[in-house]
């Protein structure tokens, strides 16, 4: 009982409501889940950045500081110095150069593989939306637990309070006399099985908050109560597949994530055959030494245009083609199958809000059944013509029929969420 006490003083204490527009902006704010897709799509763009450098010019300079001994060295072969002798004296000896190089083509080796990534980078992107709308599916499919948990709490909290008037009702009988001692007994044991009710919902609400917090990112306390939101009826939803999946189709980042990796693929492809050919580039270059001790101070420049062909490379172009073609087909495999997916996640979707509208009606009509039930049993029981065992019958039947009603909100209100996850909507 002083457990009890405890729990219900705490719930009766004020409370921040959390709407589910809050949930979803501290999910946007705080998911980690968020950021590392992020991440993922800048280091798409940086892979942009590396492959485009290749199409630029590259300008290149270098600087060499020589301490050197003036020695000559002989070697077989090599014509001796007349009168050349060792010593230890040395100069300083100092080289600088300047190299410009430009690509000219390579049979769209570079551009190809450049075009792959930005396809790659769009992809990416899309892969950033679509983690955005899975942590938006999680926020809400953990908020509407948390909502179902509440009600189902209220309902045990009702439970408790009806079982409490049954148990002052019952004892005014007993110690009247016109009902027997066991009717107090079984008034007190039920009793006691709502209070463990009323415990046990109490820590699935706190749970419910704990899984809550983590989709939204959040660490911190659960002080906070749910608000009482669901999703309105979304339009199409008592419609057609085929409108519905159509949307899905042109909607979901997945798709468009998929259709552009195969782009990347094909443009791999492309520079992979761009290998059988030559590569051409121009440069030009300045270079200049200068040694102390004699007054020589030289230059040089140079233009020249560079023809680079691989002509045989043990297979290896072939093998990369052959790889790059593997690729593709995978990454169009894949896109196949998220086609299917989508189809049936839409599918599923309306199949599962139908359901649970019907089963919405009938539970409802179920509860107002139970409820009348419930009033017949104590009025059957306060005038003397029912048992204690068809009272606590009629309130176990109310209160499984009120759990019920609980439920079947939940699942609507989940399915609604997963259609607008399954049709591209945040």
């Amino acid at each position: 009982m002083i457990a009890l006490l405890a729990i219900l003083l705490a719930q009766a204490a004020p409370a921040r409501v959390l709407t589910l527009e809050e949930a979803q902006r501290v999910a946007r704010e705080r998911q980690p889940q968020l950021r590392a897709a992020r991440g993922s799509t800048q280091a798409a763009e940086g892979r942009v950045e590396q492959s485009r450098s290749g199409l630029l010019p590259q300008l290149s300079a270098t600087a060499d500081y020589q301490r050197s001994t003036t020695n000559f060295l002989f070697r077989p072969g090599g014509i001796p110095r007349p009168g050349q002798e060792t010593n230890w004296s040395s100069v300083n000896f100092f080289d600088s150069s300047v190299t410009l190089s430009q690509l000219l083509w390579d049979f769209g080796q570079t551009s190809n593989r450049w075009r792959s990534t930005q396809a790659s980078a769009r992809a990416a992107a899309d892969q950033e939306r679509s983690t955005w709308q899975q942590v938006v599916l999680q926020v809400r499919i953990a908020f509407f637990n948390s909502v179902a948990f509440k009600e189902l709490l209220a309902v045990a909290r009702e439970t408790l309070a009806n079982q409490r008037n049954h148990l002052v009702q019952i004892e005014g009988f007993v110690q009247e006399g016109t009902r027997a001692p066991i009717d107090l007994s079984q008034a007190r044991a039920d009793f006691a099985n709502a209070q463990v009710q009323v415990i046990n919902a109490t820590n699935a609400y706190q749970r419910s908050k704990v899984l809550l917090n983590q989709s939204m990112g959040l660490e911190g306390p659960i002080e906070y109560d749910v608000a009482n939101e669901a999703l309105p009826p979304q339009a199409g939803e008592d419609g057609a597949l085929e409108p519905m999946l159509a949307a899905a189709l042109e909607a979901r980042p997945e798709i468009a994530s998929a259709t552009e990796q195969v782009k990347a693929q094909q443009h791999l492809v492309q520079s992979a055959r761009g290998a059988y050919g030559p590569a051409i580039s121009v440069g030009a270059g300045v270079v200049q030494a200068t040694t102390t001790g004699s007054n020589y101070v030289g230059w040089n420049a140079a233009v020249g245009v560079t023809l680079t062909w691989n002509l045989f490379q043990g297979g290896l172009t072939k093998g990369m083609v052959h790889e790059a073609e593997g690729n593709l087909g995978v990454a169009a495999a894949q896109l196949d199958v998220l086609r299917q997916q989508v189809r049936v996640d839409v599918d599923q979707a309306l199949l599962a809000i139908r359901a649970a509208k019907a089963a919405l009606s009938s539970s409802r009509d179920a509860l107002v059944a139970a409820r009348q039930r419930l009033s017949l049993a104590e009025g059957r029981y306060q005038n003397g013509s029912g048992s204690v065992i068809e009272l606590g019958d009629a309130q176990i039947a109310a209160a499984n029929a009120a759990a019920q009603v609980v439920q079947t909100d939940f699942q609507l209100a989940t399915a609604r969420a997963q259609l607008l996850w399954a049709i591209g909507r945040a």
